[in-house]
């Protein structure tokens, strides 16, 4: 099909477009923008007047529960709650179930996204062990030749540290990225709140900054010593956030993200035990988001994530320390990120970065921004609206919101995946 979009002010922080101009697909690419190719007549024009025309999102950590936990969710319910929330890219981590070990598996996602209508990108993150047992290496150019786009433990341990230098040496000599959540399982000691006044108050065990920081220690100096390619995913600490900034000045090769809610919350909104603001990481202090949202403007943080994880009802029902961890973050990922622009943290254009550009260059994913010859993974935005979030009209099959009540404004008016309108 060929779509026109006229008149939208166009904004593609990989060129540094910013500008109200015109956008021509034909089939899956984007053949032009600006002036009407020779010959080109529209099967559809679509008015992006006084809207905002963008990359489709990339989400870079995304549970959508399939395979393995479809009482919460399925690729058919996230990919389009995905899509018409703005997101035309998802990477989702191997610790489904079966764990994403073997290219059967990988075959398998693949083959439920295609049933499932292709209404969002699905790029998987291999296990770089098998079962993610933290012992022993899993096939990483299989898995690789498959379509893995990274390799990762999730959030599972490693047997020791020399597993774990092996495991970046392989992904080094195979030319992949290793993607790794600081954890240090230890420290975290069945923790449920970040250690402080709040946590004490309310006789939560808690989960100190070291958890994170001790682990990242150990990780860089593992960066430094494979030469392996390592994206750190959900930094939640001040500290963190000075570590990475020095590792990218010693020239180690590396890059970071954080989850969205964490540049928004922080521990004593977990006051009254609401369990749909138990997370992993846990929220953390003030002066620790502060330094997020400040790594995010210079630089050191470069991307976001929604680290989406739809839940049951009953999973959040129990008590704060037993409930399960995670928050719904696809219906609020764009909406939050409008809010970052509205509250001076950056611009639109490097906001939008953050969740296109960015990382489609640290994934290798063939979208990311709007130029002739790519990937017509485009959304029209309408941010000049106001609405309050109400978890009752998400798209996603997860309820479990931290962001019940919040003033929004914008909205996704138009998705198209390849070229494709998605309804």
């Amino acid at each position: 099909m060929k779509i026109h979009i006229q008149q939208g002010r166009l904004i593609n922080p990989a060129t540094q477009i910013d500008e109200v101009t015109d956008v021509f697909i034909d089939n899956q690419l984007i053949i032009a923008t600006g002036d009407k190719p020779d010959g080109y007549i529209a099967d559809k024009v679509i008015d992006a007047s006084n809207q905002l025309v963008l990359p489709g999102l990339i989400d870079i950590q995304c549970r959508v529960r399939e395979p393995g936990f479809t009482n919460k969710a399925s690729i058919a319910s996230e990919t389009r709650a995905a899509a018409l929330n703005g997101i035309t890219s998802l990477c989702i981590p191997p610790d489904s179930k079966p764990i994403t070990d073997n290219s059967a598996i990988v075959e398998q996602i693949h083959h439920s996204n295609q049933k499932a209508g292709n209404r969002c990108h699905i790029y998987t993150i291999g296990a770089i062990t098998k079962k993610l047992n933290g012992e022993h290496l899993s096939n990483m150019g299989t898995l690789k030749r498959a379509g893995c786009v990274a390799l990762s433990n999730a959030l599972k341990p490693f047997t020791n540290n020399l597993v774990q230098r092996r495991a970046m040496e392989y992904a080094a000599g195979q030319n992949i990225l290793v993607v790794i959540q600081p954890f240090d399982h230890a420290l975290y000691a069945n923790g449920c709140a970040h250690e402080g006044a709040l946590a004490t108050r309310l006789g939560l065990p808690t989960i100190p900054e070291a958890a994170e920081t001790a682990a990242l220690a150990k990780d860089i100096e593992l960066v430094a010593q494979t030469g392996a390619t390592t994206h750190f995913g959900q930094l939640s600490c001040a500290r963190s956030v000075d570590m990475i900034r020095q590792a990218k000045k010693d020239g180690l090769p590396v890059t970071a993200d954080v989850s969205m809610h964490q540049l928004f919350l922080i521990d004593r909104d977990i006051d009254y035990f609401d369990s749909n603001k138990l997370t992993i990481p846990p929220l953390r202090s003030e002066q620790d988001k502060t330094a997020l949202r400040q790594g995010l403007s210079d630089g050191t943080i470069d991307c976001i994530c929604s680290d989406h994880q739809p839940h049951d009802a009953d999973a959040k029902l129990k008590p704060f320390p037993s409930a399960e961890p995670g928050i719904s973050a696809l219906d609020t990922l764009l909406p939050l990120l409008f809010k970052l622009v509205d509250e001076g943290i950056f611009d639109l254009s490097q906001a939008v970065n953050k969740l296109t550009h960015n990382p489609a260059s640290i994934f290798a994913l063939p979208s990311g921004q709007i130029a002739p010859g790519e990937l017509a993974d485009i959304i029209i935005v309408d941010n000049q609206g106001h609405y309050q979030c109400d978890s009752k009209n998400f798209l996603s099959a997860g309820k479990n919101t931290a962001f019940q009540g919040w003033d929004f404004s914008a909205r996704v008016t138009s998705t198209m995946v390849a070229g494709n309108i998605i309804e």
